[in-house]
């Protein structure tokens, strides 16, 4: 595969409010442009370490069935919640609904505890093999902050008083030579006139202090509340959507978007897709991405050339390359093999036998 053969998907990034009027205008957005069946997996892991993070994502994902009824959602839990648990984020049971899922949530919680849980992880992996393949990213909140190329560490400053300090995120956009951070609740303003709480609540001048850690090529994008950022790929452009404005800052100068602008993705970087949708990636992860785009017990006896095949043809359906996709079905079929697909996921088989499907 070149690397003119894939795109990755959207990543709409929400400075709040996943499930608010703006939020869900948003999530619908996405949802209408991407293949049915529609999978969303909603991931659990900034919020693993709250005792009821279970019911914050439970909340979360009544709320997507609700809003996008019209499209029939298939909605996953995943409890990846903390390493060296029975809901560890390298437990690939727990993970197997990332690898078909074409819609995937991260919001509330921790930037730090989402960092360490997830860095290295299966389970990250796969959100970024997915994503690749061109599933869509709805992140928000505590993961918008995670996502990033430096992170800016909300509890320890403004909870438990720490200096200013900065730290490694995870690194979505680096995949691409993208050196981008976020900053969620960029104006809030809950304290009143008494306390400053914009910048994800630690103030104006302590972001100043944070600001300048970052290296020289270093963007840093603050997300108003109930606002969004969709960075699509596809169309080489960002869009702004919601109530209020998205704050781009280039060595701590902003220049200010507001709703409804839209702008080239060069604004922020010029992005450099990985050769292969597995550059860098674990072969764990790609393995449970192939066997689940032929799920027929056959595919376990299916040569990796096949397997490849019926992995690069499920990423142009989802793309919406049909004339690819036949192409790849007919290079599959020429090498003895049949695929057939049904609303549970594509069916792989020996040709002359049956696809067992139902």
């Amino acid at each position: 595969m070149s690397e003119s053969t894939y795109i990755p998907g959207p990543v709409a990034l929400l400075g709040s409010g996943e499930t608010s009027l703006a939020g869900g205008r948003i999530l619908e957005s996405l949802a209408r442009e991407l293949p049915k069946p529609l999978r969303i997996a909603i991931l659990e892991t900034p919020a693993g370490f709250e005792l009821n993070s279970a019911q914050v994502a439970g909340r979360v994902a009544e709320f997507f069935r609700t809003r996008l009824q019209n499209h029939n959602p298939v909605v996953d839990i995943i409890p990846a919640r903390k390493r060296g648990t029975d809901f560890s984020p390298d437990d690939a049971g727990i993970l197997a609904p990332l690898a078909q899922a074409n819609l995937i949530f991260m919001g509330p919680g921790s930037p730090t505890y989402a960092v360490r849980q997830l860095r290295g992880s299966l389970a990250w992996d796969l959100v970024r093999l997915r994503h690749r393949m061109g599933a869509a990213l709805l992140i928000s909140s505590a993961a918008t902050i995670a996502i990033g190329a430096t992170v800016l560490p909300v509890y320890e400053i403004f909870k438990v008083g720490e200096d200013v300090f900065s730290l490694p995120g995870l690194g979505l956009f680096a995949d691409f030579g993208m050196h981008l951070s976020f900053i969620p609740h960029w104006n809030n303003a809950e304290g009143g006139v008494d306390l400053d709480t914009s910048r994800c609540f630690i103030g104006i001048d302590r972001f100043a202090e944070w600001c300048v850690l970052q290296p020289r090529d270093h963007l840093c994008v603050g997300l108003d509340e109930h606002t969004g950022l969709v960075v699509d790929f596809r169309a080489g452009e960002c869009r702004i959507n919601g109530v209020s404005s998205v704050s781009l800052l280039r060595e701590c100068d902003p220049r200010i978007h507001p709703s409804g602008a839209v702008f080239p993705l060069e604004e922020l970087s010029l992005p450099k897709i990985p050769q292969t949708p597995r550059s860098g990636l674990s072969d764990r992860a790609w393995e449970m991405v192939v066997r689940n785009a032929s799920q027929s017990q056959d595919a376990e006896d299916a040569p990796e050339e096949v397997l490849r095949l019926v992995a690069e043809r499920q990423q142009a359906r989802e793309q919406k390359e049909w004339v690819k996709a036949d192409e790849i079905r007919t290079r599959i079929e020429a090498l003895g093999w049949q695929i057939m697909d049904a609303p549970g996921g594509a069916r792989l088989a020996r040709t002359g036998q049956d696809c067992g499907m139902f």
